[in-house]
């Protein structure tokens, strides 16, 4: 039985896209195929105006290693390793050297305000703080597109903001491409187009303006 059934979706380079539905509507395996993480057994995605569905998986990996971010809900960080180690660490499978590398981990731990905890391990830090640690490493190869998987499913409001206030300034001042997979409603607020999916199936595909959401 097909997981998802006709789905014909757009997402316009530099839009803020938020993908929600209940638990079993297909939203993640939707999600994995906008990433490339997997492939669909039937129907044809396009990047970047080019068919990547027959393309190999080392191609795959290329193209998702230069253009492509993502962030998890449950950060997926190396407890062993310090926060400056979990940033650097995807530079090295892109050929960077030790001091390129910890320079570009320094700044983009600066960037999300965690200038003060660069040696820390994760077990020392809030959930917030490993987020915000998960979305600096999303950044590392400066991708044009970041896939967000519940980013705010294990925080608290507080912290859920702040990380939804920091995509949402990547997308404003990077023009970066963000989509968020979620089942809070909340999100939806950030978002220029909103996605609904059930059974496999998307259910509503509109558009909204952020100002006027925010300015209610």
């Amino acid at each position: 039985m097909p997981i998802l059934k006709g789905i014909n979706l757009e997402i316009m380079p530099g839009a803020f896209a938020t993908i929600m539905g209940p638990s079993g509507s297909g939203k993640s395996t939707l999600m994995y195929l906008l990433g490339l993480l997997d492939l669909p057994t039937e129907g044809k995605i396009y990047l970047d105006g080019k068919d990547v569905s027959k393309f190999s998986e080392d191609k795959l990996a290329e193209i998702r290693g230069k253009k492509i971010g993502f962030i998890f809900q449950q950060f997926n960080l190396l407890q062993n390793l310090t926060a400056l180690e979990n940033v650097m660490l995807p530079m090295i499978f892109q050929g960077m050297g030790e001091d390129a590398r910890r320079e570009r981990a320094k700044q983009l731990l600066v960037s999300v305000n965690l200038q003060k905890r660069i040696n820390h391990k994760p077990q020392e830090m809030s959930g917030g703080e490993q987020q915000r640690i998960a979305i600096a490493r999303s950044l590392v190869n400066d991708p044009d597109i970041l896939i967000a998987d519940e980013p705010t499913g294990n925080l608290d409001s507080t912290n859920g903001r702040v990380v939804m206030d920091i995509l949402s300034e990547l997308h404003k001042e990077q023009k970066k491409t963000i989509i968020v997979v979620t089942h809070d409603p909340t999100i939806a607020h950030y978002s220029q187009n909103v996605i609904h999916i059930q059974d496999g199936m998307i259910t509503e595909n509109h558009f909204q303006d952020k100002e006027v959401l925010w300015k209610q």
